[in-house]
């Protein structure tokens, strides 16, 4: 692990009230070394991270590899490189931020090299699938879900705009990352999911091909996702002189959320134990999965099966996942007033 120098900790020391916040500061920049230090022995050979390992230990920088680890993560092939779970844009601003902090040019290698493995992941389309360049099963569509692609869309906005840190990057990166972020929104803006004329929100997977909505896993059906659409809302309200069509998507998702959200429930475990909702008036929620015909929310289970009461799922699913949330709370409340003051 690169060693800060004394030169530096001695100025922290001086800029701070006590030598013991200035160990603080210490400790916490040498942790994002080794966080870093771990972070380039995981990065695959295509530039980017996996989620998982090979045999399906999950990624955890905070694990020291010894030679148990080290022989899975070498057994990890380029197959494995994602963006699901933040995977490869999580390592990217990481390493950014670790390059800024260390001056380390191999932190800064390393997320070039996974820069370029985003670039090359992107269809033509410019929607990004959930692998590359594994396409078995769902991997190889459009992938909002877990806002894999926002995370992603987020990288090359702040490699355009020089921010977030992203100032150091290689500055032949801002044309690329400009046509990519103008690809992606093209996409977004594609497959908006439209309902009898009006535009709504969208779903989470999409066709690499067709631009239409797809399944992921069993419990996972094709369908309105909301929390998906929050923070592709977010993602177009950092637009600087949104287009009408841009501004037309915002507005559109906007009034679907106003008109979907659910007043006076939460979602939440019952004196049973199970899950369910719960009168609460000061909760305002919406389902994760709505339909595309009836916008009434709908619930998938492991037998591929759809329903439309929670109650009817398995207990497992009704337990296992997260088929209420607040997440467009914050969007109505400040993001789209923010917005609109700013777009008048």
């Amino acid at each position: 692990m690169k060693n800060i120098t004394n030169t530096f900790l001695f100025s922290v020391c001086l800029g701070l009230t006590s030598c013991a916040t200035a160990q603080n500061v210490t400790s916490t920049a040498l942790n994002t070394d080794l966080i870093a230090e771990r972070m380039l022995v995981y990065q695959l050979s295509n530039g980017a991270w996996p989620k998982q390992l090979n045999g399906g230990s999950v990624v955890k920088y905070e694990t020291p590899i010894d030679e148990e680890l080290m022989t899975k993560i070498k057994a990890t092939t380029y197959l494995h490189a994602t963006i699901d779970n933040r995977a490869t844009s999580r390592e990217i601003n990481a390493l950014v931020k670790a390059y800024k902090a260390t001056s380390n040019r191999a932190y800064l290698l390393a997320a070039e090299k996974g820069i370029d493995y985003l670039f090359k992941a992107q269809y033509a389309n410019g929607g990004w699938p959930q692998y590359y360049p594994d396409k078995n099963l769902y991997r190889a569509e459009i992938t909002y879900n877990d806002d894999a692609m926002v995370n992603v869309l987020n990288i090359m906005l702040n490699i355009v705009t020089q921010s977030s840190d992203f100032d150091v990057v290689n500055k032949a990166y801002i044309g690329k990352a400009e046509d990519a972020v103008k690809r992606g929104i093209d996409c977004i803006l594609k497959t908006q999911v439209l309902q009898n004329g009006k535009l709504s929100i969208w779903a989470a997977q999409y066709d690499q091909n067709t631009l239409k909505p797809t399944k992921a896993r069993n419990f996972e059906p094709a369908s309105l996702s909301t929390s998906e659409s929050v923070n592709i809302l977010r993602f177009l309200m950092k637009v600087k002189n949104p287009p009408l069509s841009i501004k037309a998507a915002i507005t559109s998702g906007i009034n679907w959320f106003e008109t979907a959200k659910i007043e006076g429930y939460k979602f939440d475990k019952m004196p049973s134990g199970d899950k369910g909702l719960i009168t609460d008036p000061t909760s305002t929620i919406w389902a994760r999965f709505y339909d595309f015909n009836s916008n009434k929310p709908i619930f998938g289970d492991r037998d591929n099966s759809v329903k439309n009461n929670v109650a009817d799922i398995s207990f497992e699913r009704r337990n296992g996942y997260a088929w209420y949330g607040n997440w467009g709370f914050n969007l109505l409340l400040k993001d789209y007033p923010k917005w609109v003051k700013a777009n008048p």
